[in-house]
């Protein structure tokens, strides 16, 4: 019999909704105002704060909704936005400088829904409001590391060809390299020209020949500075747990990024700032640190002092850097005390295992770097950088190391997880530092929501109008379909982890909603077609479907396709229009082809007609 449902397509139309609409429940309940209190570097937020916290906001007469305990960070939920900065300001005085104390909105899921997995949809920063950093990259420090890089393996080369040679220094923008007489001097010039070819080589002075970089390979160090610093920014934001953020270069040197929905502006500075990296080198065992301290730093050897500011006597020559560092993870050793587990890619692994072997029963060093803005300029008006090194733990090599080990002697659980979300995200190739810091304003974002939704909802009411008066009963389950279709949009974009509410993504919506009846429009004008030519009305509902169906598929694959390109090659607010779109698309013909069929089935199917409402 024609037009009777399957029971696969009921349940298929019934499950697949009603899970949109469970996930989708989420943004109906709004947010709560809230002050978020995390630790600084050297302070950890514990259970005991939480009485502290009470009583605080109690002498100010503030009775908060809820506080919460969670993720080493204490959550304090207030009524209304006067309350919240007023928690804000007490808890600041409380707390010092040594926490970060931050205004946030905090999703009023009930428990039930947060069980389930369920959110509000993530709103962008035009809609939720949020921070915009513009960094700028130090462009002197990358070149510096390249010629190091040089350095270092001018001297591996020279000895790998038995070329004496008397010295290899940096100099300024170049490498000055001293040999031993002419015979030396001529063979070098000849197999380091050939090896280099990034380089220029000219001879300077008696027996030196002096290394440049040419400057088709500083641009290219420019640009893969810039560029893998955004990688790595990418990643950190990651860790910070924002979707949907925007990073991307802008000019030389410099790169923008926007975190919607961050409050905690404070936190995401220093992770994104943080330029930290490891060093491993073995501890001078031939020299007294007692000499070095009054003078006598013998020419291989560096001064560092550790966590407690006992000097420590390192071998300048560096095992190991962080950059073959691909994984790290806090933990505990079988003491109990906080570490760091590293995974190293192939290559650091050999590097270790063969700077290791040699050195068994003898001490290495991790060293911990970062570069701190000093506030100050040079002559081309670039900011100046401050390298600090921190011994943050000397260990005797037991056994030959490879691509996995830890780094003990940490002071805290938290600055072991904060030591591996810098490496797990990556060490900045450069230093950078913010130069201009902007803030959305909820109230801005609260607007252009508002205006966002009485576009969406005067279009919908036009278009259920448009529906129920033209195509009469076919109109109500066209209209059932539609407004499926938007619980579905917002279902499926709260479940998907990167998916951002934008504000062009509001304006995507908008077009949904014309676009989602245009399969119905289809399929009803066919269904009246049949009728037309004299068919019965079940065998006009059956072809009327069947039909319209290739037509409907190519129009919504072409449009696909063409939202599919727009995710691919734009950013920020063409994503965000992108993402609607297909969504869109995809749900707009689920509930055109489906769930609309599935209605008309039960309401028609298997009946006598003599004729239908369309």
């Amino acid at each position: 019999m024609l037009n009777k449902n399957s029971i696969w397509k009921v349940l298929s139309a019934l499950i697949v909704v009603a899970m949109c609409a469970l996930y989708a429940l989420p943004n109906i309940y709004g947010e709560d105002h809230a002050v978020q209190i995390s630790a600084g570097r050297d302070a950890v937020v514990t259970q005991s704060m939480v009485e502290q916290v009470k009583t605080a906001l109690a002498e100010k007469s503030i009775t908060p909704k809820r506080i919460e305990f969670e993720n080493d960070q204490i959550l304090v939920r207030v009524s209304d936005s006067d309350t919240q900065l007023i928690a804000r300001e007490t808890l600041e005085r409380l707390l010092g400088d040594d926490y970060f104390v931050a205004m946030n909105l905090a999703p009023d899921t009930p428990e039930w829904l947060e069980s389930l997995g369920g959110t509000p949809m993530k709103l962008g920063l035009d809609l939720r409001g949020g921070v915009h950093f513009l960094m700028e990259v130090d462009m002197s420090e990358v070149i510096t590391k390249s010629l190091e890089d040089a350095e270092s393996g001018f001297r591996t080369s020279l000895r790998g060809e038995e070329i004496r040679y008397r010295g290899v220094k940096q100099v300024g923008n170049h490498i000055d390299i001293t040999f031993r007489d002419e015979d030396a001097l001529d063979k070098a010039k000849f197999f380091l020209r050939n090896q280099s070819r990034d380089l220029t080589f000219d001879e300077v002075g008696e027996l030196t020949l002096r290394a440049t970089f040419a400057e088709s390979k500083l641009q290219e160090i420019r640009d893969n500075a810039v560029k893998q610093n955004i990688t790595i920014i990418r990643n950190r934001v990651n860790q910070l747990g924002v979707a949907e953020p925007l990073v991307q270069k802008q000019g030389a040197d410099r790169i923008v990024v926007q975190l919607p929905g961050i409050q905690d502006t404070a936190r995401a500075k220093e992770i994104l700032n943080a330029t930290a990296t490891l060093e491993f080198r073995m501890l001078d065992p031939k020299n007294d640190v007692r000499d070095a301290l009054n003078g006598r730093v013998p020419p291989g050897s560096q001064i560092i002092e550790d966590q407690q500011g006992v000097p420590q006597l390192l071998e300048k020559r560096i095992m190991l850097t962080g950059s073959h560092i691909i994984d790290a993870n806090s933990g505990v050793d079988e003491y109990g005390l906080p570490n760091v587990n590293i995974s190293l890619d192939s290559e650091g692994g050999n590097k270790m295992s063969r700077s290791t072997r040699g050195n068994i029963g003898k001490p290495m060093a991790t060293v911990f770097i970062e570069y701190k803005a000093t506030g100050e300029r040079n002559k081309e008006d670039k900011l100046i950088f401050e390298k600090e090194e921190q011994v943050i733990s000397v260990a005797t090599i037991r056994a030959q190391l490879g691509s996995k080990f830890q780094i003990t002697g940490l002071d805290s659980p938290k600055e072991a997880r904060d030591l591996a979300l810098l490496l797990r995200a990556g060490a900045l190739i450069a230093p950078i530092q913010i130069v201009e810091e902007r803030t959305v304003g909820p109230s801005l974002g609260k607007e252009n929501i508002e205006l966002g939704t009485q576009a969406i909802v005067y279009g919908l009411l036009a278009v259920l109008a448009f529906m129920l008066v033209y195509y009469k009963a076919f109109g109500i389950v066209a209209n059932v379909a539609l407004v499926t279709n938007l619980v579905m949009i917002v279902g499926i974009m709260s479940m998907i982890p990167g998916a951002t509410l934008t504000l062009p993504g509001m304006a995507g919506i908008v077009l949904t909603v014309g676009m989602a009846v245009d399969a119905n429009v289809l399929i009803f004008e066919r269904i009246r077609e049949e009728l037309r030519d004299g068919r019965s009305p079940q065998q006009a509902i059956h072809h009327g479907y069947d039909s319209a169906f290739s037509t409907i598929l190519d129009a919504n694959i072409t449009t696909f396709i063409a939202g599919l390109i727009l995710f691919a090659v734009g950013t920020g607010p063409i994503k965000g229009f992108s993402i609607t779109l297909m969504i869109g698309i995809a749900t707009s013909m689920f509930t055109a082809i489906l769930v609309t069929r599935v209605i008309v089935n039960a309401v028609y199917g298997g009946k006598r007609l003599e004729k239908l409402a369309i």
